[in-house]
């Protein structure tokens, strides 16, 4: 699997955390845990949004697995040029360059000169705000 990952129980995720499900980084929205049954441990459903494209993933497990929980980092870069729904941007701790997705809500508010927040999980990177 590509990126940073570790590994956490069911019990230790809580609503606003992140999980992996299906290979996709996802902040948890919603925590469904059964009661345990007569021969069974209780199970937890899982329900997160997509980091990156925003699909609705569900995830049913015993409450003491294993889950994956993506490694985020943030960090803030200034936006070099911009092609379409692409920019290219520097990073300002270590001046690296590399081209990042701009989602739909945040096109207008970017353009070159400006500085944004990046998030940074499994590989995949994509512009969360600006800054004035």
């Amino acid at each position: 699997m590509e990126g940073d990952v570790v590994f956490a129980t069911g019990k230790d995720l809580k609503v606003g955390k992140y999980v992996v499900i299906d290979g996709i980084p996802c902040r948890v929205v919603e925590i469904d845990v059964s009661k345990p049954g007569k021969h069974g441990a209780a199970k937890m459903r899982i329900t997160g949004i997509g980091l990156f494209g925003g699909e609705k993933k569900v995830l049913l497990i015993p409450a003491d697995a294993e889950v994956q929980v993506p490694v985020i980092k943030k960090r803030n870069a200034q936006v070099i040029s911009v092609l379409g729904d692409t920019a290219q941007v520097m990073d300002k701790e270590t001046y690296e360059t590399f081209d990042v997705y701009i989602p739909e809500d945040a096109r207008e508010s970017v353009s070159e000169g400006k500085e944004v927040e990046i998030v940074e999980a499994m590989g995949q990177r994509q512009i969360v705000r600006t800054f004035k």
